[in-house]
């Protein structure tokens, strides 16, 4: 579809496949609404099936039991799982909401125009299948298959990446990489020769200092983490956090360092200039392990406390007993990597400081720092090798981003916008399990690129905005419905583990891996998916690895003894690290070679205009960005989010807890609606907070609707990494809109 795209409003076409009918809604309701085995109207016969959760990425292994009538109950943790040890955050004992969610997806939709109008209507599965099929063999015989890109987060990215592969096309990329994590791993490849993995390889059961710089712990509920944080607390460990919020693991802390938004670099520098002024870093592991170090000294002997201080507020004594702090812990010293860590724009530089600290202190392969992981080799099933792309992504955005190693999701979006100076415009996406317009900045450039596509297919389970954008519109089942591919998460040791169906999908609903065989299959690509089930596949594998899909039926997760006793570094013989010179590279060769400052330098961020305050957001323990806010079983917990304003502020303007406003970013761009202010000393007076995530926009979403606020949609201005394309969102500021007269506040 050439012509102008536009965005349908799907809550007023009234079709079937949204409303359920009177007696299985009432059946759901009913099934839903159910007390506990051993209630009225249940019996404590129960059968367990072995899954991992899909509400985050930290995909913990648990048992989805059923009543004897086959009514999901609830999901419980596997506690042979070392990533929740059979204990499940509140997302994860809420997975069976999204399978009882009434406004889930429910038929394959297609674009069609009807009285000069663009609407959908439902449409079988061979019909949605063929057609997508024979647009993606248009497409990419006209522009090549690398003009075909792929957006995902979930399991089903594996299934559409070996399609977009098969196909020729490299383009596969996850927003979680610009997002939130690229710049640290791009930081930590320079500084070590490898990442810090996902889940991160971070040992803070043992660690006896833990800094945390704009890591939320407690709020993300990244589940084994905060486990080993509560052990580590409970045997002295000492915290101390970073962040211009009083967050909920500053109140865990010893130290509270409310920084200055966007001086953290600043403080990172200031700390390693305590460590070797002070004469405090590890002198033997930096001789031994490390390339640079006397150009590091050169390079901070004048970023003292005292400069940092008219940077950070924070004071030089806090400054220096916190770095002397470290040091006595050392090297049971863990500096956090962080999660997302896009923020300024000079975030791979920030990542960079974080990683130099840690080795200053001897963390990295030590216990308490970070230890090595292992992961098993999971067999793939044999298929011919993939085409070679004629083109790849790098195209899209040529001498940009050199160290970027993952396709951007920011600059696929970008080069999909018509532009004659580039050599491949993207025409077609498959967006997966991901509401691009609740995660990519720019919203604007977002529908603009969206705007101009000749095909976009939206695979998801609920109705999110990124739907009303589609041509084609297939309704996924939810993790709780269907088999995926085995776990293989890296660890202490390697693990497996097993998601099996629970029960049969509900409605006219599919799993990923069956949508992108079927797509193959129609396209001549066939051969890519040789495998007749997901059974045969899995079980094929399993025997690869000495268990079978019998066996991980009754257990869910398998444990293996790691290869090699190299958890942490032996003391004794040196050390390889995969960079250029060999070592911990405190001055970085391929930084310095792409053309970027070897060390981190600080470099002043712009000022909040006057009337606006920064725009800071997060995390709630019991959601996962806008993905679960419709969940009925977390909405019920978490049904809105608040503006966190400081008691000086809000005197200023005339707030109060309870008040709803809206908000106005420094673009002139308004929240579309209201939310509520908190009134709290748990924030700066510079800074404003909410949690993301909500302010859904399309009504389908009858819980999420209109509830709180967007902050993406206040992001215009976005600070691009150099280095490697993060998007730096963080340089956003609002001021107050009174709700009712739809007025400015005044000051």
């Amino acid at each position: 579809m050439k012509s102008r795209r536009e965005f349908i409003k799907t809550s007023a076409l009234g079709l079937g496949g949204f409303a359920l009918a009177g007696g299985a809604g009432m059946a759901l309701r009913t099934a839903f609404n159910q007390g506990t085995p051993g209630s009225a109207g249940l019996t404590p016969d129960l059968t367990r099936t072995p899954t991992y959760c899909e509400v985050c990425f930290w995909k913990c292994a648990g048992w989805v039991y059923k009543d004897s009538d086959g009514k999901l109950w609830k999901i419980t943790g596997n506690s042979n799982d070392p990533l929740c040890n059979g204990r499940l955050c509140p997302r994860g004992t809420g997975g069976t909401g999204m399978y009882y969610d009434q406004d889930r997806l429910k038929k394959p939709l297609m674009r069609t125009v009807e009285n000069g109008r663009q609407t959908y209507r439902e449409a079988s599965w061979e019909e949605a299948l063929d057609f997508i099929a024979a647009r993606l063999k248009e497409i990419t015989a006209e522009h090549g298959p690398e003009c075909a890109a792929l957006f995902t987060h979930g399991s089903g990215g594996d299934y559409f990446s070996t399609l977009m592969q098969a196909m020729g096309s490299t383009s596969v990329a996850a927003p979680s990489y610009a997002q939130c994590r690229g710049a640290r791993e791009v930081a930590f490849i320079a500084t070590y020769g490898q990442g810090v993995d996902s889940p991160e390889i971070t040992d803070i059961r043992d660690t006896r200092c833990l800094v945390l710089i704009g890591s939320h712990l407690g709020e993300n509920m990244h589940n084994s983490q905060v486990q080993e944080m509560s052990d580590a607390l409970a045997k002295g460990a000492t915290i101390i956090t970073v962040d211009p919020r009083f967050s909920v693991v500053a109140g865990k802390s010893r130290y509270w360092l409310p920084i200055k938004p966007a001086t953290d670099l600043a403080l990172l520098l200031a700390w390693i200039n305590v460590l070797i002024e002070e004469d405090l870093y590890d002198k033997e592991y930096v001789e031994r392990h490390t390339y640079g170090f006397e150009q590091l000294r050169a390079h901070v002997k004048d970023m003292t406390p005292e400069w940092a201080y008219g940077i950070t507020t924070i004071e030089p004594n806090t400054i220096r007993r916190t770095a002397r702090e470290m040091a006595a812990a050392a090297p049971a010293t863990l500096v956090h990597p962080g999660r997302f860590v896009v923020w300024y724009g000079d975030d791979t530089q920030r990542s960079r400081a974080v990683a130099i600290l840690n080795a200053l202190l001897g963390s990295w392969g030590r216990r308490g720092g970070f230890y090595m992981p292992d992961r098993m080799q999971v067999p793939s099933y044999p298929r011919p090798p993939f085409p070679e792309p004629a083109r790849t992504w790098r195209e899209a955005f040529p001498d940009r981003f050199p160290l970027a190693d993952l396709a951007l999701a920011s600059g696929i979006c970008e080069a999909s916008i018509p532009d004659t100076s580039r050599e491949c415009n993207f025409k077609a996406w498959i967006v997966n399990g991901c509401n691009l317009l609740m995660t990519l900045p720019n919203r604007k450039q977002t529908i603009e690129a969206l705007q101009s596509l000749e095909l976009v297919v939206v695979v998801d389970t609920m109705p999110a905005e990124i739907t009303g954008w589609a041509d084609v519109v297939l309704p996924e089942c939810t993790y709780l419905e269907r088999y995926d591919f085995l776990r293989n998460s890296p660890g202490r040791h390697p693990t497996i583990a097993l998601r099996a169906p629970a029960t049969e999908p509900l409605y006219d609903t599919r799993p990923a891996y069956w949508m992108a065989k079927e797509i193959a299959v129609r396209m001549g690509l066939g051969e890519y998916f040789a495998w007749e089930s997901i059974e045969e596949l899995l079980d094929w594998q399993l025997k690869q690895l000495g268990t079978s899909l019998e066996e991980m039926m009754h257990t869910g997760v398998k444990n293996y003894p790691r290869n090699f006793d190299d958890l942490y570094f032996d003391e004794v013989r040196d050390i390889g690290f995969f960079t250029n010179t060999g070592k911990i590279e405190l001055w970085s060769t391929s930084m310095s070679a792409a053309g970027f400052d070897p060390i981190p330098v600080y470099t002043a961020h712009e000022e909040p205009p006057r009337g606006y305050y920064r725009l800071n957001f997060g995390r709630a323990p019991v959601h996962t960005f806008a993905r679960t806010i419709n969940n009925p079983n977390l909405a019920d917990l978490m049904d809105e989010n608040d503006l966190w304003v400081n008691p000086v502020v809000a005197k200023m303007w005339g707030l109060n807890t309870g008040d709803y406003i809206r908000l106005r970013n420094q673009d002139g761009i308004e929240s579309t609606f209201s939310i509520r202010v908190r009134v709290t000393e748990r924030i700066r007076w510079d800074s404003v907070y909410m949690v993301h995530g909500f302010g859904h926009k399309d009504p389908r979403l009858s819980r999420a609707y209109g509830r709180g606020a967007c902050d993406t949609e206040l992001i215009s201005r976005v600070h691009t990494d150099p280095v490697m394309g993060g998007t730096g969102m963080r340089g956003n500021f609002v001021t107050f809109i009174l709700d009712a007269a739809g007025k400015e506040a005044q000051s």
